[in-house]
């Protein structure tokens, strides 16, 4: 929440401390219970799914570094970040059916969306872990990069957005995800506004002297 605020932080990477990226719930934890009732269980996943929302929903662009295993919540909420940059060493599953839970931290929503309803009913049932080729294949991630150079890559893509037009990208994220649910007209009308008011912007009249006098506008 103080990310999506901070006018000094340009874009957002969430990537793993180990060697996972996020290998989702505590199973070990699972077959211990607890006293909550189930509304309090409720209540407590649901703050803490808030974290796939802000990385959805922030008005900054939010990259998923993934660096290993990205199961169930994990996947989650690489999924909800708007650029998903894969290791090689990358792997990806639900993992839901295994324990025998149903989904959670968005990765309904964000699979069916990515792969549609049948691609993303076969991996709910059948649990399979893909690699990053896969992955890619089905347009769950956007770049597979080769695990020796995977810091700098992610690094350089930060840092082109971060000191991009970013302005431009909160509306182009925002416009992007009313599309998932909108119609085109609402959507047309909607870009009428945000497309000049990124027009009203410094960005905006640097990027044109920048093109006027070819060269990388600052």
């Amino acid at each position: 929440r103080r990310w999506a605020a901070d006018p000094e932080i340009g874009a957002v990477v969430v990537t793993g401390a180990g060697r996972a990226f996020c290998a989702g719930g505590d199973v070990s934890g699972m077959a211990k219970g607890g006293e909550e009732t189930l509304e309090q269980q409720i209540d407590v996943l649901r703050e803490k799914q808030e974290l796939s929302w802000l990385l959805y929903n922030m008005p900054k662009v939010t990259i998923a570094a993934v660096n290993g295993h990205a199961m169930g919540a994990g996947l989650g909420v690489a999924l909800s970040c708007d650029l998903r940059i894969a290791s090689e060493n990358a792997r990806f599953g639900t993992a839901y059916a295994r324990v025998g839970f149903g989904g959670d931290f968005g990765v309904t929503w964000m699979l069916t969306r990515h792969v549609g309803a049948a691609k993303a009913k076969e991996l709910f049932f059948l649990g399979d872990i893909i690699g990053a080729e896969e992955a890619h294949r089905i347009g769950l991630v956007n770049r597979v990069v080769a695990a020796d150079v995977f810091p700098g890559v992610v690094q350089e893509i930060a840092e082109r957005i971060a000191s991009g037009p970013l302005t431009s990208y909160r509306y182009m994220k925002a416009n992007v995800n009313f599309a998932t649910t909108a119609d085109f007209r609402t959507v047309l009308d909607r870009e009428a506004e945000t497309h000049l008011r990124c027009g009203m912007t410094e960005d905006h009249k640097e990027g044109v002297r920048a093109f006027l006098e070819k060269r990388a506008p600052v």
